[in-house]
């Protein structure tokens, strides 16, 4: 019997097997899609509120996935790293991930992480970096993305964005949330975020 995870890291790799980069359809192929349940308990997020109006934003090649995941935000494990002593109270109601496989993810995967960051209208997220290497692509528009000695831009839906072992970088959002997919490989998948001038460390 299909259940709602399985349909989930379904519908996360087929949105992926769209995506027109030769970086992403590299990250895709090394996936061995057969990857074993690890039975994990709900936890449900203030941020998760976001998500009615992240499936209204998203994209039609989006849609379908940003639809399931507000539909059964109850039923899946969402995580944050940060308490309200690192960064307030604004930022940790609005600021949470879902990990569909890694090694602490839906599905248990030694080799690499990846699933879903949420970040509410008008919050930071600080410069930050970590060995893995990361790939993103923003399911929402309109959020600044940083990375390295570069400004801040605005990245639109179905962008990929691409940070190297150890590159700084940070987002920005306006008045408007994100919903973004990442993919960690290349380093360790539960590693810390390093973040300068804090004591403070977390994923993303």
């Amino acid at each position: 019997m299909t259940t709602v995870f399985d349909e989930l890291l379904d519908r996360f790799h087929a949105y992926l097997r769209t995506v027109d980069s030769a970086l992403v359809s590299d990250a895709v192929a090394r996936i061995d899609w057969g990857m074993p349940v690890r039975p994990l308990e709900p936890r449900r997020l203030a941020c998760l509120r976001h998500l009615d109006r992240i499936a209204e934003l998203a994209p039609p090649d989006i849609r379908p996935l940003a639809r399931f995941v507000a539909e059964h935000r109850g039923d899946l494990r969402w995580g944050q790293t940060y308490k309200v002593s690192d960064f307030g109270r604004a930022f940790l109601d609005n600021y949470g991930w879902l990990e569909v496989f890694g090694t602490r993810g839906h599905f248990v995967n030694d080799e690499v992480a990846a699933g879903l960051l949420i970040l509410g209208p008008a919050i930071v997220y600080p410069d930050h970096h970590h060995i893995a290497e990361e790939i993103y692509i923003p399911l929402t528009g309109g959020t600044e993305w940083h990375k390295g000695e570069s400004g801040f831009h605005v990245r639109e839906a179905g962008e990929v964005i691409h940070h190297r072992s150890n590159v700084s970088h940070a987002m920005r959002t306006g008045k408007e949330p994100l919903l973004a997919l990442y993919i960690w490989r290349g380093g360790p998948l539960a590693q810390k975020s390093t973040i300068p001038g804090t004591v403070a460390q977390g994923r993303g």
